[in-house]
């Protein structure tokens, strides 16, 4: 029999699964899909034939239909196919026509070789879900799928003939539910198919860096609607997935040989895997010697930067990194998330911590994300938890643009709040004020970053330690160690590459900054003692910022307000600026200072209203506690300068405002107490006096010390050759004889020589300390040698 032959595309390659409104409980996915264009049917001639499929799959047309009618046809009892996958092709192609998707029910294999004799095609509505608690309660559904189900009877049923072909046994039009609109088929999942040519395209954008939500929109345009696309949103993320999957498949073998390349030349050198149940690599984590090194001097504060994996790059890369004493972003380790559940976290975070000696930070700074946020809990329950307010804001301008559209003043007016409110209750206050005045208060997502606002709005993280400058002058967001380097289209084959790359110039970056320290000496703004021990004690960067907030304090009035005799608490504000005041509580004997903007807790350098305090009360010189070793010249040295001191002068200064301070603080309780009747007035009083002699005394002796040569005369010896000479008249009597002016005497001559030794014993202190910062500013001019010819080396290789 002569039959016309129409030409389609059946498309067996299959649309990728679906993750969120499929049921799972389909007993064969059905992942073909057909499109008949209606172009090529308009070649098709009517005629009773068989159909076939393959890569340019036939339909044999019965004789006696035209073109027009093959639009209407659908399937009847004895039509025959070349194979089993044209019939299922046919079915599926009259299921798009008529509005419903399909799949495969049930089949039947012949007991003589096992071939599958017999399928049934079914509406996927076909039947009810199995509920049979032996499915599951083994295992629990933390998200029950929608119920798609009811039962439909419709249904095509093939069977093979001795022949070979396949024939129609039997076929049930009738749906009992409705069926979906033209414009809606594409959502069906039996008829979502991602092309040959849609592929290519989704590679290529892919590669350029494009997220699904902007390649869909491409692809929308370039088809000409949703419809023709052919497929979803979540079909092109689930194929990108599989894609980057498949990709990092392929070139995993080359991250565990590098590892194992850099253990074996260095053991110090940390790596470790993850494998899923069936033994295949989940996750790595790896930190070489120098990362591991630096956190023993900057992993007090940590940053987990996963905006590789969310926003900018596709490949699931997170490093861990820190601050440097020069105010640079440095490496503790690095980790491939191919699984990104709350478990792998867990274990990424378990496994960083062993790497870095078990030592957890003091802080820790991450994105917004609950999985990310249940795991450091789990791990890291003592360490502060800070949402990455950079990131915050970036969601803002996504999940607000209509709202920064409709009112232009409400971005500014939002970051204000969050940026400049100076206390909880000032932040509060703004934020229900903005809420109310832009109709907000229902808004989902700020409701949701509201309620964890103790993580990422600064008035609620201040007085814990994050090494950043300032408070509100930057951007708190992640220092993004790989940028520059590690970009979207980055593969595993050329990462590391780049990775060694990008440790090269941040280690050059480290040594310049180094070099510029030791080498360049600041310019001083003040005649304060305190600017030039600073600058021989900070790097040049941090020296700066210092410097900004001491030159800050010339604009700014303290004055006292409260007096308890111990703590002293100043008003702080620039002058007629009262409104904008902050208050610092001074210890007066403990030398120890607290101001309501939390600067130093917050930052580790002090803050201006502090240095005025210090300025109003005579401290010419930085305590030691107030000077942190990780942002000084010798933060990576293991001597401990504890006393800080720059010169002889500067200590003598620091030693003379402790004294006065505690001369100051039991004066004003000795005067407290005096001034309460007549009688202890006169006590107090004629103490004083006796008092005022005394001082006046050792005073002068001070000075007959000095004068004498330049030098003390031993006072022993002065007493050893007096009682010498006197023994021979006078032997074994010195004791009756000597008057209590003269043993008064004795002690304060023995006081002075006390004193006069303790300030030599701090001169040759001071002395030997300015040796051991020598020899490490050697060390340190050794070691950014070193490192130079090392770059210039591998320069000229």
């Amino acid at each position: 029999m002569d039959n016309e032959v129409l030409e389609f595309d059946i498309g067996l390659e299959g649309g990728e699964r679906e993750c969120e409104d499929d049921e799972g409980d389909i007993e064969h996915p059905m992942a073909m899909a057909m499109a008949i264009e209606e172009d090529e049917l308009a070649d098709a001639d009517r005629g009773r034939g068989t159909a076939t499929s393959g890569s340019g799959g036939e339909i044999y047309v019965p004789e006696g239909f035209g073109a027009g009618d093959l639009l209407d046809l659908e399937p009847y009892e004895g039509m025959e196919f070349e194979s089993e996958e044209a019939a299922k092709a046919f079915y599926n192609s009259y299921a798009r026509r008529i509005g419903f998707s399909t799949r495969v029910s049930s089949s039947r294999r012949s007991r003589r070789d096992g071939a599958i004799i017999q399928r049934q095609f079914v509406c996927a509505k076909e039947g009810f879900r199995n509920l049979n608690e032996k499915r599951t309660k083994d295992r629990e559904i933390k998200r029950p799928r929608t119920i798609t189900r009811v039962g439909c009877k419709a249904a095509l049923s093939v069977k093979m003939h001795d022949s070979g072909k396949w024939i129609v046994s039997g076929f049930v039009r009738e749906h009992n539910h409705e069926l979906v609109p033209p414009d809606q088929v594409h959502c069906l999942r039996s008829h979502r198919q991602i092309s040959g040519a849609a592929k290519t395209l989704i590679d290529t954008l892919q590669a350029a860096g494009m997220g699904p939500r902007r390649i869909m929109s491409a692809l929308i345009k370039e088809c000409g609607g949703i419809s023709k696309v052919g497929f979803t949103e979540v079909d092109c993320r689930n194929y990108m997935r599989n894609n980057r999957q498949r990709s990092l498949e392929g070139d995993i073998q080359l991250v565990l040989d590098y590892l194992r390349q850099m253990h074996a030349e260095n053991p110090c050198f940390f790596y470790a895997v993850q494998s899923d149940e069936d033994q295949s690599m989940s996750n790595v984590f790896w930190a070489d010697p120098k990362a591991r090194l630096n956190y023993t001097f900057f992993g007090d504060t940590v940053t987990f930067d996963t905006t590789y994996r969310s926003n900018r790059y596709r490949l699931p890369f997170a490093p861990f990194t820190g601050v440097n004493h020069h105010g640079q972003p440095v490496l503790f380790g690095c980790a491939f998330l191919i699984n990104e559940s709350e478990a792998s976290f867990v274990w990424l975070f378990k496994t960083w911590l062993m790497a870095m000696s078990g030592r957890p930070p003091l802080s820790i700074t991450t994105d917004h994300d609950s999985v990310i946020r249940s795991a450091v809990l789990q791990v890291f329950p003592e360490t502060r938890h800070r949402f990455c307010k950079w990131h915050i804001f970036k969601k803002c301008q996504e999940k607000l643009s209509h709202i920064f559209l409709k009112y232009p003043n409400f971005e500014v007016e939002f970051h204000r709040c969050v940026n400049l409110t100076e206390s909880i209750e000032e932040f509060e206050s703004c934020w229900s004020t903005l809420i109310d005045r832009y109709d907000l208060r229902d808004h989902e997502w700020l409701q949701a970053i509201y309620s964890a606002c103790k993580q990422w709005v600064p008035v609620y993280l201040r007085d814990t330690f994050f090494a950043e400058m300032s408070i509100t002058q930057r951007s708190d967001g992640m220092n993004s160690y790989f940028d520059g380097y590690v970009n979207a289209s980055t593969n595993l084959n050329q990462f590391f590459k780049l990775y060694e790359k990008a440790l090269d110039s941040r280690n050059e970056k480290e040594v310049r900054a180094d070099y510029d320290t030791m080498n360049s000496s600041p310019v001083l703004k003040t005649p304060s003692p305190m600017e030039k021990q600073a600058s021989e004690l900070y790097t040049r960067k941090i020296f700066m910022r210092f410097q900004e907030e001491l030159v800050g304090t010339l604009t700014f009035m303290a004055s006292k307000t409260e007096d308890d005799g111990e703590v002293v608490t100043y008003h702080v504000a620039k002058f007629g600026e009262d409104h904008k005041a902050y208050y610092v509580k001074f210890n007066v004997l403990e030398m120890k200072a607290s101001c309501s903007c939390q600067m130093f807790e917050f930052s580790g350098l002090v803050c201006r209203h502090v240095l005025a305090v210090f300025r109003v009360t005579n401290v010419l010189t930085l305590p030691a506690h107030y000077i942190l070793k990780r942002w000084t010249r010798n933060a990576k040295s293991s001597v401990t300068l504890e006393e800080h001191s720059c010169d002889i002068y500067s200590y003598y200064l620091e030693s003379h405002t402790v004294r006065y301070n505690t001369l100051r603080h039991v004066a004003f309780k000795f005067v407290d107490e005096g001034a309460k009747s007549p009688e202890t007035y006169d006590v107090a009083m004629g103490a004083l006096q006796e008092a005022t002699k005394r001082v006046v005394q050792v005073m002068q002796s001070e000075e007959r010390i000095l004068i004498n040569n330049g030098k003390v005369r031993s006072h022993l010896q002065i007493d050893e050759s007096h009682t010498n000479s006197r023994s021979g008249h006078e032997e074994g009597n010195l004791g009756q004889h000597m008057s209590e002016d003269d043993m008064d005497k004795s002690i304060r001559e023995l006081m002075n020589e006390l004193e006069f030794a303790n300030r030599k014993c701090e001169i040759y202190r001071s002395n030997l300390l300015s040796v051991l910062k020598a020899v490490e500013d050697h060390k340190l001019e050794l070691s950014i040698k070193v490192e130079n010819i090392k770059i210039s080396i591998k320069d000229g290789l």
